[in-house]
């Protein structure tokens, strides 16, 4: 990147816009395959719908990506107090029709026009959120012990607690399990002490363990029923556990997209050739139609693609020092990881299936905007990154030039000052030298200020002065 250039596109990273593009391309292709197979009726629309969803996600990627440190800072409290607000909505505007074949209520809908999913929205609210509390937590403490950890857990748990309650109402489980490997990505980022992060990572694996045994009883099952699961999910999970034993009933997704990519093979049949039925493989399912069509091979350089901009994201995360920005990248790094995981475990039959999407390829307008926003919060911070390295390198640009300047100015001595009078041209370049500097002067002010605005000193957390040691813990 020429970081000599003071434009706007010479700060963007474009390792990381790159993998978006070619995934955003390959979720084209894909969805006019999957539709033109199921519904080619509805291509036209479907495929222009995606189009604008894109060019939307994309305005509101780059206008997040020119926002400061301080302007997200101010409003994250009111982004999560608005997507709670959001998240309200599909419990009463909703499609008796959708909730009948999905199970939950998470789309918010009016007649028969469906509109969008707050859960969606709500992601990036509840990443930012955290990730004020995060910094907020830590800010002007040279020591932390357990207590202070302790604190920490809560306040993360009781911004949890509203999503976890809203999601359950609305039935959408699979969801809330995102949500959940944020808040893990976020704990582990925030130093927690492994003291009280361990013993809650057993328990919740003791936990998952004690629900499986009982799930495959059928007293379990009942149980689970009364304790209020959705005999929908319990569905899931048995086509999980067993999917050929009722691949004629409640697995027949999971099993035909089992098949599909299994008959794909190495280099798959071929653009635009599906032979099996898979319900909803223009979304949930996306992953059978690269695979069936394109193979292993395609189905490994998608996965490639993932892995390349999951690296270049970490990359940027870990150049940056702002813990505010570093918070907020490990949020949408969970999220990205979790939902591909999820996505295409589910698709080759060793999860069971959520109804999450596959990140900016499945059809979908509030996931795949959502995506694009997270991205733009990325490319943020890049953007503020190689903006505040071009300062300091202005800055120490400017500075050298005053210092050379200064000294090559010799003083005339009384004695022979008709001897070593300067002539006319040295008189004008000395002239020229002062306004030079003059506007040195004003160009480091700003720079000064601008890098101020771009590192401000509440997200970097407080130090004692003469100070250099890092945050050390108490036990």
């Amino acid at each position: 990147m020429a970081k000599s250039k003071n434009t706007i596109e010479s700060r963007i990273d474009y390792s990381i816009l790159l993998p978006v593009l070619i995934l955003l391309l390959v979720g084209l292709v894909s969805i006019f395959i999957a539709t033109n197979f199921d519904y080619p009726k509805n291509l036209v629309q479907v495929m222009s719908q995606q189009v604008l969803w894109i060019f939307l996600g994309s305005v509101l990627a780059f206008v997040v990506m020119l926002f400061n440190t301080e302007f997200l800072w101010k409003i994250t409290p009111w982004l999560y107090i608005f997507g709670l607000g959001l998240m309200v909505l599909p419990l009463v505007f909703y499609s008796p029709a959708l909730v009948a074949s999905t199970g939950a209520k998470n789309w918010v809908s009016i007649g028969s026009v469906t509109l969008f999913q707050p859960s969606e929205f709500m992601k990036i609210s509840y990443i930012l959120f955290l990730s004020r509390i995060g910094v907020w937590a830590k800010q002007g403490k040279e020591v932390t012990d357990l207590k202070d950890d302790w604190l920490l857990l809560f306040q993360y748990v009781a911004v949890t607690l509203p999503v976890l309650g809203l999601l359950v109402l609305q039935g959408d489980m699979g969801t809330a399990l995102v949500f959940l490997a944020i808040l893990a990505g976020i704990i582990v980022v925030s130093g927690i002490s492994w003291r009280i992060i361990l013993p809650v990572v057993l328990a919740f694996a003791a936990g998952l363990a004690l629900f499986v045994m009982v799930f495959i009883t059928d007293w379990g099952k009942e149980a689970l029923l009364k304790m209020g699961v959705q005999t929908y999910q319990i569905n899931r999970i048995s086509a999980w556990l067993d999917p050929f034993t009722y691949a004629d009933g409640i697995a027949f997704q999971q099993t035909q997209g089992m098949i599909s990519i299994g008959t794909g093979g190495i280099y798959g049949k071929g653009f635009n050739h599906l032979d099996l039925n898979v319900p909803v493989r223009e979304s949930d399912m996306i992953f059978t139609v690269i695979a069936e069509d394109f193979g292993l091979v395609g189905g490994g350089l998608v996965l490639l693609t993932y892995l390349f901009l999951i690296y270049r994201m970490l990359r940027v995360t870990f150049r940056s020092n702002n813990r505010f920005y570093t918070f907020i990248s490990t949020g949408f790094i969970m999220m990205i990881v979790f939902h591909i995981f999820e996505n295409i475990g589910a698709a080759v039959g060793i999860l069971p299936l959520t109804g999450i999407p596959l990140p900016f390829i499945s059809q979908g307008g509030s996931s795949l905007i959502s995506n694009l926003i997270g991205v733009g919060l990325v490319l943020s911070m890049a953007y503020q990154t190689n903006l505040n390295e071009e300062n300091k390198i202005l800055l120490a640009m400017s500075r050298r030039m005053r210092t050379s300047g200064t000294s090559q100015v010799k003083p005339i001595s009384k004695s022979n000052s008709k001897k070593n009078k300067p002539s006319k041209s040295v008189t004008m370049a000395t002239q020229e030298l002062g306004k030079a500097k003059d506007k040195v002067d004003k160009a480091t002010e700003k720079m000064r200020q601008t890098i101020s605005q771009n590192t401000p000193s509440i997200h970097q957390g407080k130090r004692r002065k003469g100070s250099k040691r890092k945050p050390t813990r108490k036990h």
